[in-house]
């Protein structure tokens, strides 16, 4: 196997989130299918309501209106796909910026964020939440530096776009303003955000294909020499 196959075969990895978000969109639907009913608003409503369930309602051992969820099964699946996915995103997205100080930063708060959100299905949710935002803010934080000093603003400006939800979000849930919106902004926000990761992967996979290429010709070049 040639040295180029085995470059190919190693930044396809790098594709694993965007395939990885998929899957748990994919999941997160057919658990919809399988959740008995029963949101915060009315307990009573049959099956998995889009405006007024959470996504967590999924992760529940017990359904809104008492019964066993059969959803939790699929959605726990869908949540650790999702993470370990999201672990190899925040491994290898500071090889898109020059070495600097914060891709430490952005490499262990972003894995570390991901790995206690698994936990979010646990009777310490809002523990999780806190804690799994509070790294999640640091790695966004070292991100948003890394796309604003190497200029790609349009993956800076979505960025910004998708925290400033998040934050929004975070402000609805400590203060119940807007609470009735709130399953429906999460859901908003969720979709942007993968939204968001997704074209930071792809971005990724392509400047290091490219980077990788010119090296190979630059290698092939001084061989011919």
């Amino acid at each position: 196997m040639t040295i180029a196959k085995i470059n190919n075969k190693q930044n396809f990895f790098l594709l694993t989130p965007l395939f990885g978000i998929l899957i748990f969109i994919f999941l997160y639907f057919v658990a919809t299918l399988y959740y008995p009913g029963g949101s915060n608003v009315d307990k009573t409503t049959p099956g998995f309501d889009w405006l007024n369930n959470y996504w967590c309602d999924l992760t529940g051992q017990l359904a809104k209106n008492g019964e066993i969820n059969s959803a939790q099964p699929i959605a726990l699946i869908a949540m650790l796909i999702l993470c370990s996915s999201l672990w190899v995103f925040w491994y290898y997205l500071p090889r898109l910026f020059s070495a600097n100080k914060f891709n430490s930063i952005i490499r262990y708060t972003g894995i570390t964020s991901m790995t206690v959100a698994i936990f979010l299905f646990t009777s310490l949710h809002d523990v999780v939440i806190n804690i799994a935002g509070t790294f999640g803010i640091a790695a966004l934080t070292g991100v948003f530096i890394g796309l604003y000093k190497n200029k790609l603003t349009k993956l800076f400006g979505f960025g910004v776009l998708c925290l400033g939800l998040m934050l929004f979000n975070y402000f609805i849930y400590q203060t119940n303003f807007l609470i009735p919106l709130l399953p429906l902004i999460q859901k908003t926000t969720f979709f942007l955000f993968l939204l968001w990761i997704c074209l930071l992967d792809v971005y990724l996979y392509k400047t290091i294909n490219e980077k990788k290429s010119n090296e190979q010709l630059m290698q092939e070049s001084q061989d011919i020499i």
